[in-house]
């Protein structure tokens, strides 16, 4: 009996039709296991993952496989998505079996869970040879599979963390570029070869380093590239060449709120019109499609559309020419670089130089949009990841006011309310939620942080306590739920589900880690308030950066950037004054197009004191008036954007 069809997730959902006779995660099926002593095979992917649609059609939908499946195995369906830390620890046993990890990820493990042969993607030969190989052992050599599920799981909890050191010095992030320096490609832009996955963390570190080169380099290849979508905007999870022409074409949240912010941080530092234009339109298309009913934002969109890996985006010269007319089709082509970079003379739309024809470009785009909107659209995931759509408020939130769209500052709110409403209980958060209802896996470190920093930046947009007092409420469970006692961070609170690991991995993935997001949201908090506590928090669990510095800056981006943000101050700035009234709105825009890294704003009227940086600090003669502060020292306010831009300068 397949057990998914009542599961909120997309990606069981779309197994609940198998014939394999899936169990979700849990301690049932654990049961089921020791009832029938049988192994459990353990199956991660996620909805948008292409390799698992392709095993899923292989072997998943196959009534033979099912059949070998069904006989030896309880089989467990796992939503990585939903579940990172079961994703976390079987990772670490499949990584370090293989030295390589992916998805799908396939573990065979005793009843208790201790796996003790892990892969990822299987074709279906190799796959029922290999059922039958497991089944085999478990059968004839027990205590052989016994022992090396103990000797995994006994590796696995002897393997320390990575020592913390003390917070890194300016001389530290300056080895850090060197570092990154050491893999970049001055050709192509980006960190080593293919495939070339957007390195959002490492960029944000740059930027705020002061870094020019390696940064806009690859800010730009990126947005003149295949991986990002030349007509409707945003960006696809990762480039499969080093060109940044061909795409592995699923779009994640994540990725396009990192980059949506990095992208806004970019024009805000150097006013280039292609910053401008790739944040807008990345914001555009996340509203656009990316947005729930309920006002939340989607996981992600899939690779594939009728069974092809990137239909819904590629081209031919042929097509262009049937939508646009030969002329403008054949303009388009060399535009776009339609020159069969894809599979079936197909191409990937690029646009390595700006056009002369402004214009005709903007019409041309239009129409091929109007023409690919009646394509058949890629599936989409929409449950609602509570970190990752902290990522994409904060993205949204600065993105407004920089560019002065308060549509933007709205979809931001909307997203915050739900997580609000639907997420949040009594300072601990859901995972995920789905139609408005909350799923039933408790969050995890990243879900707080990202969250936290998310409703900061809501904060410091619209000046509206409440996300500050709801950040705050987070915090307080990072600290007392998450805390591991030597300055760093569980991935689980502790009192989270029991696996054989608890999960903890200070370095970026395709994320920021959630102690490095901590340590970001604890470091503005801090300067909101003046709190030692938080404060000495957040340098403590940057204490593993410098470790990382040297030799794997590329994985310790976040932390990076939160260390040039500590070492900064951050400088604080509190913008004081009727909200109505236009002196005060260019006051707070000016303030948010400062530079300096991880600056905090605090927004109010000058008489609700809910956040301390506010404290005290009013409209100077009846004007709006504006405080710069490094740990509450303030210098003299002021109340023009010139002379708050000076100010600013002179903060650094």
């Amino acid at each position: 009996m397949n057990r998914l069809g009542s599961e909120t997730s997309p990606y069981l959902l779309q197994h609940a039709g198998n014939p394999v006779d899936w169990w979700p995660w849990g301690e049932e099926a654990m049961q089921e296991a020791s009832r029938r002593d049988v192994p459990l095979l353990i199956s991660v992917g996620y909805s948008s993952c292409h390799w698992c649609h392709v095993m899923a059609h292989e072997s998943f939908e196959d009534e033979a496989t099912a059949r070998l499946m069904n006989e030896h195995f309880v089989n467990v369906k796992v939503d990585r998505e939903e579940r990172p830390d079961v994703d976390a620890v079987y990772m670490s046993a499949t990584q370090a079996m293989t030295h390589q990890g992916g998805w799908p990820m396939t573990v065979f493990a005793t009843p208790e869970g201790h796996p003790f042969y892990c892969g990822t993607y299987f074709p279906r030969e190799n796959f029922q040879r290999l059922l039958a190989g497991v089944h085999q052992a478990w059968s004839g050599d027990r205590e052989m599979v016994l022992a090396q599920g103990a000797k995994v799981v006994e590796a696995l909890n002897s393997h320390t963390t990575l020592p913390n050191g003390p917070l890194p010095e300016p001389a530290t992030l300056e080895l850090a570029v060197r570092s990154l320096r050491e893999s970049f490609d001055p050709v192509r832009g980006g960190f080593g070869g293919a495939p070339k996955f957007p390195p959002s963390m490492a960029l944000e570190f740059l930027l705020r380093a002061g870094e020019r080169e390696m940064s806009a380099a690859t800010l730009e290849a990126m947005a003149r590239g295949g991986i990002y979508d030349q007509l409707g905007g945003g960006f696809a999870r990762y480039s499969v060449d080093a060109e940044w022409v061909v795409p592995h074409f699923e779009k994640m949240l994540y990725d396009n709120a990192l980059l949506l912010r990095v992208y806004t941080h970019w024009w805000r530092g150097e006013r280039t019109p292609l910053a401008r234009k790739v944040a807008l339109e990345t914001a555009d298309w996340l509203v656009r499609e990316m947005r729930t009913p309920e006002g939340g934002f989607a996981s992600a969109l899939d690779a594939d559309s009728e069974g092809e890996e990137g239909k819904f985006y590629v081209w031919t010269p042929a097509e262009l020419a049937e939508v646009l007319g030969q002329e403008d089709g054949s303009w388009a082509a060399e535009l776009f670089k339609v020159t069969g970079t894809f599979e079936h003379g197909t191409s990937v739309l690029q646009l390595l130089r700006d056009p002369a024809d402004l214009p005709r470009y903007e019409q041309v785009r239009e129409r091929l949009m109007a023409a690919r909107d009646q394509r058949v659209r890629p599936g989409r995931d929409d449950k609602v990841v509570a970190a990752w759509n902290g990522l994409a408020i904060a993205a949204l939130a600065e993105t407004a006011v920089v560019f002065e769209r308060p549509d933007l500052l709205e979809a931001a709110r909307a997203a915050a309310v739900l997580l609000e409403d639907v997420h949040a209980r009594d300072g601990r958060l859901a995972r995920t939620s789905r139609d408005g209802r909350a799923g039933a896996n408790a969050g995890v470190l990243e879900d707080y942080a990202d969250v936290a920093e998310g409703l900061l930046a809501l904060y410091a947009a619209t000046g509206e306590a409440r996300w500050f007092s709801l950040a705050g409420e987070l915090l307080e469970t990072v600290l007392t739920r998450f805390a591991d006692g030597t300055g760093g961070f569980y991935d689980t609170a502790d009192d989270a589900e029991r696996l054989f690991q608890r999960p903890q991995d200070p370095t970026d993935n395709a994320v920021p880690s959630g102690q490095f997001a901590a340590a970001g949201a604890l470091l503005s908090y801090a300067a909101l308030t003046g709190s030692a506590r938080h404060r000495e928090a957040a340098f403590e669990a940057l204490g593993t950066v410098s470790v990382l510095a040297t030799g794997h800056a590329r994985f310790a981006g976040w932390g990076l950037a939160v260390a040039a943000a500590a070492l900064a101050g951050p400088v604080e700035v509190a913008v004081v004054g009727d909200p109505g009234d236009p002196r005060t709105r260019a006051l707070h825009r000016e303030a948010m197009l400062a530079v300096s890294p991880g600056l905090v704003l605090a927004l109010g009227d000058g008489t609700d004191e809910t956040v301390p940086l506010l404290a005290g600090r009013g409209p100077v003669d009846g004007r709006p008036a504006a405080y710069v502060c490094r740990n509450f020292a303030c210098r003299l306010p002021v109340t023009t954007p010139e002379d708050l831009s000076a100010e600013l300068s002179r903060a650094g």
